[in-house]
């Protein structure tokens, strides 16, 4: 027979829980928790009282009430006080923030990357220079509690390496063990792929908040997919899921940089985009797609021709997606926001033909509403799980 749960765990799961609450919603009142928790009135502030002492949260009077009678306390994060670092790799740009409790962007550096192979060495030491300049310009009493990164490719559950990243050319690259080497903070920096953490950070925070399925799709150079499945992230087995860049939609197709052929990375990405609109020449990156459908919305019959393919193929792939996971909800970021806004007839004509009709009776196209931040604040939400498993052990680490 086993033994329930002791005092200890249920007063750990519950402070983890209350700090949830302020963390992801923002400021709250006593009363509020009280309702949300289905606690007493006494526990929440026992719990209230113990975060405060922490430094994790402070306790306010409400600026304006609007009833009578004593007022409930409100509880707020100490944005300042406590905070992560989060990092994102892309294939051509580098970002860092410092990403204060309740997902506050409190300081951020971004970079330029060269298309180049994937200098562990190189990358590792200007992402750990961008955090130290941030921290040097901290008060003496804040804390780092945590440290992730977002990487555009396949990431290893257990360890945090950079298995595989066609884009990134990046193949077996211990990433996390290396960048936590360099930060020189005593705290492990965990890794996860680009597009699931953005699935997450939508999810959270974004346009997704109050749906538990969803699929987020991210483009950059290729194609990343994040599953919310239930509420939860859809990870794999070993940490790879949500790869729906290469899912085959055309077999035969344009080669992909992942050895097949006709995957939906190789028929909607940048280069498929580019080279359909004749402007492989002119540039690269986002303000080069951007270009295209600026183009295709001034009445360029090329660009729109361009655009036209790509959202079929857009289309399709969003429709095996809807009937295989039965989404609420599929959302684009990175330049798949722009390619489905200059294309949206394309892809919703394309569920209408494939999409079986029960499931796609009630499902939402959205375009990311975290923008280009997507990623950096999916790392910050991946770098506060620990703290929001267990506040006070984390913080009583950080501290000492």
């Amino acid at each position: 027979m086993r033994a329930g749960p002791s005092q200890e765990d249920i007063r750990r799961h519950n402070l983890g829980a209350l700090l949830r609450h302020v963390h992801l919603g923002g400021p709250i009142s006593r009363a509020e928790l009280t309702s949300k928790m289905g606690l007493n009135r006494s526990t929440i502030m026992a719990l209230t009282s113990d975060l405060t002492a922490a430094g994790l949260v402070r306790e306010e009077l409400p600026r304006e009430t609007g009833r009578a009678g004593r007022p409930s306390l409100v509880v707020r994060p100490e944005s300042a006080r406590v905070y992560v670092f989060a990092f994102d790799v892309g294939p051509d740009r580098l970002a860092v923030a410092r990403v204060g409790l309740g997902g506050v962007i409190l300081d951020r550096r971004e970079s330029v990357r060269d298309r180049g192979a994937f200098e562990l060495d190189e990358l590792a030491g200007l992402l750990a220079g961008f955090a130290r300049q941030m921290r040097r310009k901290t008060r003496a009493d804040t804390v780092c509690v945590g440290a992730a990164a977002a990487v555009s490719g396949g990431v290893r559950k257990g360890d945090g390496v950079v298995v595989f990243g066609p884009n990134l050319k990046a193949d077996e690259v211990p990433f996390g063990e290396e960048l936590g080497r360099r930060l020189g903070l005593g705290l492990p920096v965990s890794v996860g792929n680009d597009a699931n953490l953005a699935a997450l950070a939508e999810h959270s925070r974004g346009v997704g908040a109050a749906v538990r399925d969803l699929i987020y799709l991210h483009g950059d150079v290729g194609i990343g997919g994040g599953i919310i499945a239930g509420g939860h992230l859809l990870g794999g087995h070993d940490g790879y899921g949500g790869e729906v860049g290469h899912m085959v939609v055309n077999p035969g197709g344009r080669a992909c940089g992942c050895g097949s052929h006709g995957c939906l990375e190789a028929e909607v990405g940048e280069r498929a985009l580019l080279e359909s609109a004749g402007r492989v020449s002119s540039g690269q990156g986002r303000d080069a797609v951007r270009a295209v459908v600026e183009a295709a919305d001034r009445g360029d019959i090329v660009a729109q021709e361009a655009l036209s393919r790509v959202g079929d193929w857009l289309g399709l792939g969003v429709a095996n997606l809807v009937n295989i996971f039965n989404p609420e909800m599929v959302i684009f970021g990175g330049m798949l926001r722009e390619i489905y806004l200059g294309s949206a007839a394309q892809v919703r004509s394309q569920l209408t033909l494939h999409a079986m009709a029960p499931q796609r009776e009630r499902l939402r196209l959205r375009t990311s509403a975290l923008g280009d931040a997507a990623t950096l604040v999916g790392a910050a939400e991946l770098a506060f799980a620990h703290v929001l498993a267990d506040p006070l052990e984390v913080l009583a680490r950080a501290n000492a």
